[in-house]
């Protein structure tokens, strides 16, 4: 395939959007924090100041040391030496500390942001994009980040005004001196900043893959149990190998151009230092520089490798931060499709739930999962939903949570088009329980509570109570602050999807969702949650998606659907005492067989 060649104007846009993001990265991360860039700043400035000032110590050290004068200046000279060394320590500590500090505040606040706005993105982005590539970004992206926030304009400016201080200096000493060493820097920015050119697509690159392999890895340490039961390992393994491969050659790229840069600036410190001991000994030789001075050209040759060097490591985080930069943007800069509503309030109250005409696909161009469906539900009734796997059972109960929107049709509770709610609100109002149960590392009240500090002690305790946890709860060590583990390996299965049902019953959702919930219950830990269940129901609208007769038996609507269409939908009494209808088929066969 054919390279596309970008144009000098497409470049320079390029960069010029490159540059706005920086800007408006620093804008937002940096410069709200102008008390500690003030501080920095002004030890940074006293930095330079003692470093330019050590080497007129030490010539004025041997100057003296060569004359025949009192050794009182050569003690007076040494001690000066010693106090403002100690002194530019302890400048060099603070200014690292406030630099760090500074660093660590913004690239936090970054990371917070990145993860509220992928916790804002629809479903639709998060099935393609896995966990593990999202961790690279917020932490990986962010990290390459960090230097660039920890003042890096302040730094690089820093290492400037210290590299043109040692020039005037040396200009002040010899214009022949001064001369070749702008020679010498000139030559070496020049060569660094030719290379970067080269370097930054390489480590744009480099970091994409790192986002993959490290999605991969995420992807298969979640599925871990599956793999190792199913022998897929080797597959795995295979697969990790490949990528392998992959990064190698991309990371020999990106480190052959760090070792380009690094070696090139050796090289050009080398020529340097070599026309600095040419000139300085053509003029020893003629009498214009004392020993001391010589020193002082040769110290101040060395110091100036240093903002040189300091630069061009700040050009390569630079050239990562580019990279690093454009990903981050990329993913600010996505936008969910699932759009906030003005903010229509649901009322305190069982809803009514209203499908019109909707038409539903996960693919923009593949084929409709829901079809023209249009049902509705009065308050304070229960649905049962049946139908085969892959029927649209489940994706209801998505578009009712708005995880999705419709393509056509509408949504509406109580009269309300859910597209109208704010999604928090909407969130709140209709509450959905499944079989698979996430329990976060925490504590036995935040997983309950979800971290609602309105939700009182006594209530919790009450609703577990209620769910019989009764024995459960009193052999918590802690109560309530007991530390539950991840993914609830503490917890028996039952457990788990008792407190599930716990949780709903603290939010006091208008609308429930029942899908497939107690399934992973066992008959005994089931007829326990009955009676709960029931008393749930009596205040609220219910929608059950169910494969058990048992579960259904408390619904006062039967929907059945086929395809993502209504195949059958009534009275559960009057299609019960229907032979001809499905419902009444079902009751017959016995409903697991039907739904098989």
């Amino acid at each position: 395939m054919a390279e596309i060649q970008s144009s000098p104007a497409s470049i320079t846009g390029r960069k010029r959007r490159a540059w706005g993001d920086y800007y408006e990265m620093l804008g937002k991360y940096v410069l709200p924090h102008r008390k500690l860039m003030f501080w920095l700043t002004l030890l940074l400035i006293f930095s330079i100041g003692l470093q330019l000032i050590n080497p007129q110590i030490i010539r004025y050290f041997i100057d003296a040391a060569q004359g025949q004068g009192s050794l009182y200046n050569l003690y007076y000279a040494a001690a000066l030496f010693i106090g403002f060394s100690l002194f530019q320590q302890i400048v060099s500590v603070c200014a690292a500390y406030f630099s760090e500090n500074l660093g660590w505040t913004t690239t936090n606040q970054l990371r917070a942001d990145l993860v509220e706005h992928c916790l804002g993105l629809d479903m639709s982005f998060h099935k393609t994009h896995t966990s593990g590539s999202l961790i690279e970004r917020v932490d990986g992206d962010v990290n390459a980040l960090a230097n660039f926030f920890s003042s890096f304009i302040i730094h690089l400016l820093g290492n400037i005004v210290l590299m043109l201080g040692i020039l005037l200096l040396l200009f002040r000493e010899n214009i022949w001196i001064g001369m070749a060493m702008c020679l010498f820097v000139v030559s070496a920015m020049f060569v660094i900043q030719k290379i970067r050119k080269f370097t930054v697509p390489v480590w744009t690159r480099w970091r994409s893959l790192n986002a993959e392999f490290y999605g991969f890895i995420g992807e298969q340490l979640e599925g871990t149990e599956d793999t190792r039961a199913n022998g897929a390992a080797g597959y795995v393994m295979n697969r990790f190998y490949n990528l392998s491969r992959r990064m190698l050659p991309v990371r020999v790229r990106a480190f052959m151009g760090f070792c380009m840069m690094w070696s090139t600036t050796i090289l050009v410190f080398t020529l340097g230092n070599a026309a600095a001991f040419i000139i300085c000994y053509y003029l020893w030789k003629r009498g214009e520089l004392t020993i001391g001075s010589v020193y002082l050209v040769f110290y101040y040759t060395e110091l100036l490798a240093k903002p040189i060097e300091k630069i061009r490591t700040q050009l390569e985080d630079l050239q990562k931060a580019d990279a690093s930069l454009v990903r981050v943007r990329e993913l600010l800069n996505t936008k969910s499709k699932i759009i906030d509503g003005p903010g229509a309030p649901l009322p305190q109250a069982p809803l009514s739930v209203e499908f019109d005409s909707l038409t539903f696909s996960y693919e923009e161009d593949g084929d409709p999962t829901l079809h023209r469906l249009s049902f509705d539900l009065k308050p304070g009734q229960t649905m049962g939903l049946l139908g085969r796997t892959g029927s649209g059972k489940t994706t209801i109960a998505r578009l009712l949570l708005r995880f999705y929107d419709p393509q056509e049709g509408r949504i509406k509770l109580s009269g309300i088009d859910i597209r109208d709610c704010k999604l928090h609100e909407l969130r709140q109002g209709v509450a959905m329980v499944t079989q698979n149960i996430e329990i976060m590392e925490g504590t036995v009240r935040d997983n309950l509570t979800l971290f609602d500090t309105d939700i009182q002690d006594e209530t919790i305790v009450s609703v577990l109570e209620e769910l019989g946890l009764k024995e459960w709860y009193a052999a918590l060590p802690d109560g309530l602050d007991t530390i539950l583990a991840s993914g609830g390996g503490s917890l028996s299965a039952g457990e788990a999807q008792l407190l599930a049902f716990a949780r709903v019953f603290l939010t006091n959702p208008g609308l429930v969702i029942l899908d497939e919930a107690s399934s992973r219950l066992d008959p005994l830990t089931e007829n326990r949650i009955e009676a709960a269940i029931s008393k749930l129901l009596e205040e609220r609208t219910c929608i059950i998606i169910a494969h058990r007769l048992s579960t259904v038996q408390r619904a006062d609507q039967i929907l059945i659907l086929e395809n993502g269409r209504i195949l059958e939908k009534g009275e559960r009494k009057e299609l019960a005492a229907d032979p001809d209808s499905r419902f009444s088929r079902m009751l017959a066969v016995g409903l697991e067989e039907v739904l098989a």
